[in-house]
């Protein structure tokens, strides 16, 4: 496994800042477009795509146990109901303050870790869980201040406990040699899914597809969808998952700047210092995992 290089740094960048852009095109869809019937539509696509790829480069379908769990697993948490849930909030809800939201998921990752598995929490960890918590709840009470819609933050907070659920559920479960096949697959699990309740709550909703809204909806398949899913694997497969996933402290100040910058969304002073202390406690997570050499 490589040291972690300048190449892998700017591949993790990259990653989060591919990550970080998907709340601001999510915003600009979920505006004009019935949300749960564009998330079929996405992941239909993203899916059909992966499975392509995956049978170009020789892989197949006849997954291991652990495989399938993996994929029904993150199909239905990760894909169905975190994104579900993230799309229908982000009707209401800003993408810098979605991003916020999100970023949650590796803290919540490690104080589920602690609670309900007895994992250690070493004290660097459980100081950047109470750093990271501090951080989004300055943020999201000076918004709350200023008319942000409780029930989409609800909604939001929902679908990040159901990302983290899936984490727990499927850590140590890789894809294998088959992973673009498993991602493929899983996006297909998720766009099946939300079938259902796109036709019962979407049925007959107008939709406006503004050039806006396709450049959005096609960044949201191509580079979230796939681009950043294809650099992550590329990323742990030369440094490590948990090396890999000390990049998240970046998604935070990158999903506020974003937001700021394409779509004129607010970033006061508060927004800054919370952002940053999220992405502190993040990284005080993270580095926490690692062995000291790694560090």
């Amino acid at each position: 496994m490589a040291r972690m290089d300048m190449r892998a740094i700017a591949m993790g960048v990259a990653f989060a800042f591919i990550w970080a852009s998907a709340f601001s095109a999510t915003r600009i869809v979920v505006v004009a477009v019935p949300p749960l019937t564009a998330l079929v539509l996405r992941f239909t696509l993203s899916g059909v795509i992966g499975v392509g790829l995956a049978l170009a480069m020789g892989q197949r379908w006849r997954l291991s146990r652990s495989e399938w769990r993996s994929l029904i697993v993150f199909g239905l948490c990760q894909n169905a109901l975190y994104l579900g849930a993230n799309w229908i909030g982000m009707q209401w809800v800003e993408a810098s303050a979605a991003a916020i939201i999100a970023s949650m998921m590796p803290l919540l990752v490690a104080g589920s870790g602690w609670l309900f598995r007895a994992e250690r929490l070493r004290p660097v960890a459980a100081a950047g869980l109470v750093i990271g918590l501090g951080g989004v709840a300055l943020v999201m009470g000076a918004r709350l201040e200023d008319g942000l819609h409780l029930g989409g933050v609800l909604i939001l907070l929902f679908g990040v406990l159901a990302l983290t659920v899936a984490t727990l559920a499927a850590r140590g479960a890789g894809g294998g040699d088959n992973v673009v096949m498993v991602v493929g697959l899983q996006m297909l699990v998720g766009a099946a899914a939300l079938v259902p309740p796109a036709l019962l709550l979407e049925w007959g909703q107008p939709a406006v597809c503004s050039p806006p809204v396709v450049a959005g909806f096609v960044f949201s398949v191509l580079f979230p969808g796939l681009l950043a899913t294809w650099i992550w694997l590329l990323l742990v497969r030369r440094i490590g998952a948990v090396r890999a996933a000390t990049f998240h402290f970046l998604s935070p100040v990158f999903g506020v700047a974003i937001a700021a910058l394409l779509l004129g969304e607010r970033f006061g002073v508060v927004d800054i210092i919370g952002a940053a202390i999220v992405a502190a406690g993040i990284l005080m997570v993270q580095l926490s995992r690692m062995p000291p050499a790694a560090r």
